[in-house]
């Protein structure tokens, strides 16, 4: 993958959430955030997170995503959108530029050589039972 830097991440972000929430309608609202929350700290989203990674599940990003959400009241709409599509960019721009399970191999620039091998005359004979 080739490196970027977080400016032009933030960029792409922005301009990927712009075409999936094209009006003001499509950003979520205070009390969505709020329900987002509330569900991180029912049992069954703890036990999964403990579950799937060893550890209680962090709710603080969805408090602030909570607390932003009420920051930006009395804004006008179109502003409170840009508002958050720049937050929600700067997120998935960090998030995708740091350390993920998902780097564990990189990818080629080209095919490798060479690769199937080539069969040879020279293939033990394979006994088969019948």
């Amino acid at each position: 993958m080739a490196s970027v830097d977080l400016e032009t991440a933030i960029k792409q972000e922005e301009d990927y959430l712009r075409k999936v929430h094209p009006t003001v309608d499509d950003v979520p609202g205070c009390m969505t955030l709020f329900d987002e929350f509330l569900k991180c700290h029912v049992l069954g989203t703890q036990i999964k997170s403990l579950y799937r990674h060893g550890r209680m599940s962090e709710c603080g990003v969805k408090k602030e995503d909570f607390k932003f959400c009420m920051s930006l009241k009395f804004m006008h709409p179109e502003q409170k959108r840009d508002a958050w599509i720049r937050r929600r960019a700067e997120w998935w721009a960090h998030r995708r530029l740091g350390k993920s399970s998902e780097n564990v191999w990189d990818m080629r620039k080209s095919p490798l050589s060479d690769w199937p091998p080539a069969l040879s005359d020279n293939v033990p004979d394979v006994e088969t039972i019948s």
